[in-house]
């Protein structure tokens, strides 16, 4: 009877060593699972931070604290918009900031990877003038900004006025919305665009 209550246990731990490393297999398997993740793709709407400020709100307790964020939205083939929001943390006024600029896009006429003639933004503050292949874009801060995220490659500007980014971000889009397309020139004039252009 010994012998045979002796078997039973062997057999029985042999069992249970067999059964370990087929569990072990199938935790191996939830982990890569859940390696394989599929990305997701990316947008071709690009976001640029431009400035992040404390600002503070006097209430009767005294002062509120907020974050302002300017955020310059575009997809380098044409549109583009600014935006501007405040929030408590800096996350959210970001987040904020990205939705408001989305919703003011603007759409630039470019022509041969610049703009089709000079003009000056609000009141003088930023002027814009169009420039030959390999130039590049000749701007800083804000400005370079905006026009890179509006995808055009060459470029000449002069801030004139406000050194705000806020303000210059705003002054450039003034100007490239006030932008004619020489396809509304022509139009205008009955030519075509070969006549208008030589």
């Amino acid at each position: 009877i010994t012998e045979e209550v002796a078997v039973e246990e062997t057999s029985e731990v042999v069992e249970n060593n067999e059964e370990k490393p087929s569990r072990g297999k199938k935790g191996r398997g939830r982990k890569q699972e859940i390696e394989t993740v599929e990305e997701k793709p990316q947008s071709e709407w690009t976001e640029r931070v431009v400035q992040i400020s404390r600002v503070t709100k006097v209430v009767k307790g005294g002062k509120k604290l907020s974050f302002r964020a300017i955020v310059i939205v575009g997809n380098q083939k044409g549109q583009v918009g600014v935006g501007c929001a405040k929030a408590s943390e800096v996350i959210i006024a970001i987040q904020k900031a990205i939705a408001d600029g989305r919703k003011n896009l603007i759409t630039v006429p470019i022509f041969k990877t610049t703009i089709p003639h000079p003009i000056v933004g609000r009141s003088g503050e930023v002027m814009l003038r169009p420039a030959s292949q390999g130039t590049g874009i000749i701007a800083g801060g804000a400005v370079r900004s905006v026009l890179e995220l509006a995808g055009i490659e060459n470029i000449l500007s002069k801030s004139l006025g406000s050194k705000s980014p806020l303000n210059a971000a705003n002054a450039t889009i003034e100007a490239l919305k006030a932008l004619t397309p020489f396809t509304d020139v022509a139009k205008r004039r009955g030519l075509t665009m070969a006549e208008l252009l030589n």
